[in-house]
């Protein structure tokens, strides 16, 4: 039985599909920042320009470090309490 021939966008969306994740590179674009962060590109850009998310721009380009995201992620999954610099209402309230 013959193969089916793919064209290079159906190549690509099985490779995306199949693995996606191990082909993920160091420095992103914002679409491949927003699969990787689960959101969808219009609210990663939306997060950027309110400077939520820590990127730079790489001429006009939005770029994002998986490494400067995975930190960032990490940071913010931290309980309130013990994230440094903040203080609780209870130590507030002293």
């Amino acid at each position: 039985m013959p193969v089916p021939i793919m064209g290079k966008a159906a190549v690509g969306e099985a490779k995306l599909q199949s693995g996606w994740w191990s082909d993920l590179r160091e420095v992103m674009n914002v679409e491949q920042a927003a699969r990787y962060l689960g959101v969808s590109p219009d609210t990663l850009y939306k997060y950027l320009s309110d400077g939520k998310v820590p990127a730079f721009k790489l001429g006009n380009r939005w770029r994002l470090k998986k490494s400067t995201l995975d930190r960032w992620m990490e940071r913010q999954s931290q309980p309130r309490e013990s994230r440094p610099g903040r203080k609780t209402a209870a130590a507030q309230a002293r």
